[in-house]
């Protein structure tokens, strides 16, 4: 059986979000009322599953009481035949539920924000990141999503230091949060002539892409600063003051966009990085208040925790958040965009962690 208080729990938040979305104070605020209306949405249908599994548990619990107390051998064997419908068709109807009562991410139908870092190893390590990049592409292609590019810094061999973009699409971050961590490359660089091996890193942050009513930035709080765009080398891309840096003042986070010949474009693309990585810090914030039990082992997780090595010389993939058959996936298939076998090993894992808690 399902824990009472769990449900108990949803029935009443409901209650109160339903109140909190008539009240006057309330239905002023965009940023509150949208939030609370996402919310509300998702458990109107939840709460329905729960009043049907109470009605069941209660007709279930009243046909074993007349059970237990009729004399009347017709009235005993109908009572015998509806429980045992009931009673065969229950685990189905549970499953069903506790698959809804899995804490929910709201964020997972947003649209992402995707960087991806060079890390250890030098420009095989931006070369790397150029790899991810495309692998990314495959995906968004795949899936028919959609692919904005918000910044760059090119390595000076090729690849990227950094590459930001967003990825906009159905349950676009929920599929790619998956993807935040460390993703470690072994082969032979095109740069190394001895043929050794060598061991190379870049890390990728998944950001659930903010909108205006997610964050609240204050103009005051913002430094914005416009420079001469330039390219590896500092070589000029243009000769007009197009690029753009933002400051956020209070939290101390700085962006910056200059692959746009418009200033205003810039300033738009900066803004939608520096909203996103706000808003994900304030879902920071709230996942570390949230008790131990809650907490899943393989979603986001530590950005600086490794989750994947590509190994070449083995053409194989290895993520470390898994065991068994989903841990080792074939390279190729892999880098030609095919990553549902991992996230899907991925969500299931997670569906499993946060079902042990229902």
């Amino acid at each position: 059986m399902i824990n009472p208080e769990i449900l108990d729990g949803i029935e009443q938040r409901f209650k109160d979000i339903t109140q909190e979305m008539f009240d006057p104070a309330i239905a002023t605020d965009p940023r509150k009322m949208a939030i609370l209306g996402r919310e509300h949405t998702s458990l109107r249908s939840i709460v329905a599953l729960i009043t049907d599994y109470r009605n069941k548990v209660a007709e279930m619990r009243d046909l074993k009481e007349m059970i237990g107390n009729e004399s009347d051998q017709d009235l005993l064997e109908m009572a015998e035949l509806e429980l045992d419908e009931l009673e065969s068709s229950f685990p189905k109807q549970e499953d069903q539920l506790r698959l809804k009562l899995i804490p929910k991410d709201p964020e997972d139908t947003k649209d992402a924000i995707i960087e991806i870092r060079a890390g250890t190893g030098g420009d095989e390590a931006a070369l790397f990141a150029g790899d991810l990049y495309r692998l990314y592409l495959k995906v968004a292609e795949n899936k028919e999503w959609k692919v904005e590019l918000l910044g760059t810094s090119l390595g000076t061999k090729g690849g990227f230091k950094e590459i930001v973009f967003s990825v906009s699409g159905a349950e676009a971050f929920g599929t790619m949060k998956y993807e935040s961590g460390v993703h470690r490359v072994q082969r032979v660089p095109a740069t190394e002539s001895s043929g050794r091996i060598h061991t190379s890193a870049a890390t990728v942050a998944v950001l659930p892409e903010a909108e205006d009513v997610d964050v609240n930035i204050q103009s005051n709080d913002l430094k914005i600063d416009v420079y001469r765009s330039s390219g590896p080398g500092g070589q000029s891309v243009n000769t007009t003051d197009s690029a753009v840096r933002i400051t956020h003042l209070p939290s101390g986070l700085v962006v910056t966009c200059q692959d746009e010949k418009s200033q205003l474009k810039n300033k738009d693309k900066a803004m939608r990085v520096l909203r996103s990585r706000l808003y994900d810090l304030e879902l920071a914030k709230i996942e570390s208040e949230r008790s131990e039990a809650r907490r899943s082992q393989v979603s986001t997780g530590d950005r600086s925790a490794k989750i994947r090595t590509y190994n070449w010389p083995q053409g194989r993939v290895t993520d470390h958040r898994l065991e068994g058959d989903d841990k080792n996936h074939a390279l190729e298939k892999v880098m030609n965009g095919d990553l549902d076998e991992i996230l899907n090993a991925l969500r299931t894992a997670d569906n499993a962690d946060r079902l042990a808690n229902i």
